[in-house]
């Protein structure tokens, strides 16, 4: 069995409620294609570009929906900021993760979605639904 890696990227939290998120790059040696990157609790901010440009990814699951659980502040991606998301990945399909089923969310999966598909990212864009398997092509390296 070929090495698998998962490594922790700490990020900066969201809003001053918070410390710090942790965001997971996944990938093994066998792997034709880039790892998988995983957000965390975060925000668009320069730390995910530097994600980016060190290591890219094949597959990016932003925590997206504009969580908000205290005042103004998003615990999680709104829809600008996953389009930075997907800016900053080039090659990436973009599966936003949080963005349905609790109250505390002020964008849904269709706001991303719309907004992507009037940038023309439409095609990266994966909506999961709950319990249903979703099959996502990603290119090899």
């Amino acid at each position: 069995m070929s090495p698998r890696h998962l490594l922790a990227t700490d990020l900066r939290a969201s809003n001053r409620c918070l410390e710090k998120s942790r965001g997971f790059l996944i990938a093994a040696d066998n792997w034709k294609v880039r790892p998988l990157y995983i957000t965390g609790d975060t925000v668009w901010y320069d730390g995910i570009a530097e994600v980016a440009r060190r290591f890219g990814a094949s597959l990016v699951m932003p925590f997206a929906g504009a969580a908000r659980t205290r005042g103004p502040l998003h615990l999680t991606m709104d829809t600008n900021d996953v389009i930075e998301v997907a800016n900053a990945f080039p090659d990436a399909i973009v599966v936003p993760l949080h963005v349905d089923g609790w109250a505390h969310l002020t964008q849904s999966g269709e706001d991303i979605a719309a907004s992507f598909s009037i940038l023309g990212l439409g095609s990266r864009l994966r909506l999961l639904q709950s319990g249903i398997p979703t099959t996502v092509e990603l290119r090899e390296t």
